[in-house]
């Protein structure tokens, strides 16, 4: 029988509720890191392997070395912030198809509309609960 090879590593849950392992790269953009690390440390326990930074001018490069399968970004950031961001990335052929979830404070009605105009796949506001943020991610990991 052949052997099947993958990319991706999935573990499955066995029916007393141990970790599920996951093995896909979600990065995280956010200039806090604290922010980063939180989110870290809940994707981490969901068995996904999470890419923290903190420079938005290093996106490409880091989105080119580590190859997530989506990424979390923070709007308000100093020198590039989210929303252009995430406009650059979606009109880029090299990674437009990778899901951008908008995570951030700024949660009013037009700044919600405001993300998806530039490209935004979904949109989190901060605070955010550990089941908002798995519910995001893993609608597109």
């Amino acid at each position: 029988m052949p052997s099947l090879v993958a990319d991706v590593l999935l573990y499955c849950a066995d029916f007393s509720q141990e970790l599920v392992r996951v093995d896909k790269k979600i990065l995280i953009v956010d200039d806090s890191p604290s922010q980063v690390r939180l989110m870290q440390d809940l994707l981490v326990h969901e068995g996904y392997r999470p890419v923290g930074l903190s420079d938005p001018l290093k996106v490409e490069e880091t989105i080119t070395s580590e190859r997530p399968c989506v990424i979390l970004l923070d709007v308000v950031m100093p020198d590039r912030n989210g929303f252009q961001l995430c406009r650059e990335l979606k009109s880029n052929a090299q990674f437009r198809g990778i899901p951008v979830i908008l995570v951030t404070s700024k949660g009013t009605a037009s700044d919600k509309f405001w993300g998806q105009q530039q490209g935004a796949d979904d949109y989190i506001t901060k605070p955010f609960t550990r089941e908002e943020l798995l519910r995001a991610v893993r609608r597109f990991a």
